[in-house]
């Protein structure tokens, strides 16, 4: 049977770099974004470049349990078993945590759309992979879930947090002959960073960190590369 590649919020920045290096594989896509806009955009350009490698979109917002729920029932509805996940939806807003709203309104969009997405859709694909005893699950967490930023925030804790259920995954899902990796990168040219009075050699490429990605999936079943930290050459910004 085909082989499924899961990319959530595969339009722009790293997701898309990741979605492109899959395509270069060979490898069947399915991804998710917002804006079906963006996703028609998507699979016209990527349909013209790989012609023989289709790509499957849906537009879900994963920070809604119940897009989230119709994210995975999509996938389960095609053709062919789940070899990866990444788990690349996120959002990040700035400030410090004694500036936020006291109804705690800003945090709980940061664990929505940087934990619960990710939670969402790993707990609604696992019970397949875990049957098959196969598969590859990648967390898009960030320097931030290590390093505790002052204008972070709410981000933070949501990544520290996402970081940690990455852990879980990996110390629970080892009999089960699954590997899950952490990938924790520092600044990356995406959208994140418009604006930023700053050359782009600044920064890492997302294709740097999906060039990381498609390596740590390419390893022997043998080994796994638990976590990722990756950072501009000049350090972090």
């Amino acid at each position: 049977m085909q082989k499924l590649i899961v990319v959530t919020g595969g339009t722009k920045g790293i997701g898309r770099a990741v979605v492109e290096r899959f395509l270069q594989a060979g490898m069947r896509v399915v991804t998710c974004a917002r804006s079906a806009t963006d996703l028609l955009a998507l699979s016209s350009e990527l349909g013209q470049r790989y012609p023989e490698t289709p790509v499957y979109t849906l537009a879900a917002d994963l920070s809604q349990a119940d897009d989230a729920r119709r994210f995975v029932e999509f996938v389960r509805e095609l053709e062919g078993e789940v070899e990866v996940l990444v788990n690349n939806t996120g959002g990040f807003e700035p400030g410090r945590l004694q500036d936020e709203p006291a109804d705690g309104s800003q945090l709980r969009r940061m664990i929505d759309v940087n934990l619960y997405s990710a939670y969402d859709v790993t707990q609604g694909l696992l019970p397949e992979m875990i049957a098959r005893r196969h598969g590859h699950i990648f967390m898009l967490c960030s320097t931030a879930s290590i390093t505790a930023y002052t204008n972070g925030g709410s981000y933070c804790v949501a990544k520290f947090a996402l970081y940690g259920m990455t852990k879980v995954l990996r110390a629970e899902l080892q009999e089960h002959n699954i590997r899950v990796t952490a990938i924790l990168p520092g600044a990356t040219l995406t959208a994140s960073w418009e604006g930023a009075d700053l050359p782009a050699e600044r920064f890492m490429r997302p294709q740097d960190v999906a060039e990381s990605i498609f390596a740590a999936y390419s390893l022997s079943p043998q080994a796994v590369v638990e976590e990722l930290l990756m950072r501009p050459q000049l350090g972090d910004i």
